[in-house]
């Protein structure tokens, strides 16, 4: 009788939903508080600095998406959450099929989601001057006089996600190829 070789499959693709949802869950909870405390403390009011000439908690209203793309269309609304949604559905999809070997993909996965979640969220239930849109509030000045457009917690989970998912896919991306090493 000769024995198998056996192959290392990762941890249970249950293990890995949890890692997704104990990354997703807290991301959300602190985008969707930070934006209400913003909403409630910073709307009626002036900017708050936290850092000189570097970084402020200022209120801003997106109706768009990034850099205000699309914002004064009037069907931009609708576009982002069909967009979104999408997205939300593709990362599902992602949790469920990809190998379970390395946790970096389903953390990448958790920011992307908790993101796209907060920012959906707020296309649902923020009004402001009789338009929906996203509540922004973190302002960095990368250059003296150079501000950054205004984002919020969502918008540095999807970066982040999306930054982490790119090192994901770089280093454990071809899964044809066994030299790869498959470190999470």
């Amino acid at each position: 009788m000769t024995d198998a070789p056996t192959v290392d499959r990762g941890p249970s693709r249950g293990a890995r939903i949890a890692l997704v949802l104990g990354v997703l869950i807290p991301a959300l909870a602190l985008d969707l508080w930070t934006k209400a405390w913003a909403w409630e403390h910073l709307r009626t009011q002036p900017g708050r600095e936290i850092v000189k000439d570097f970084f402020y908690l200022d209120f801003a209203f997106n109706t768009g998406s990034a850099f205000g793309f699309l914002r004064d269309a009037g069907w931009s609304r609708l576009f982002f959450i069909a967009i979104t949604v999408a997205a939300l559905v593709y990362m599902a999809r992602l949790a469920l099929t990809l190998t379970t070997r390395a946790g970096s993909g389903f953390v990448a996965i958790g920011l992307i989601a908790s993101g796209a979640l907060g920012n959906l969220h707020d296309r649902f239930v923020r009004v402001f001057m009789d338009q929906y849109g996203v509540v922004d509030f973190i302002v960095v000045y990368y250059w003296p006089g150079k501000r950054w457009p205004a984002f919020n917690i969502a918008d540095a989970a999807l970066v982040a996600g999306v930054l982490l998912f790119m090192i994901y896919l770089r280093r454990h991306g071809d899964p044809a190829s066994p030299e790869k090493p498959l470190a999470a």
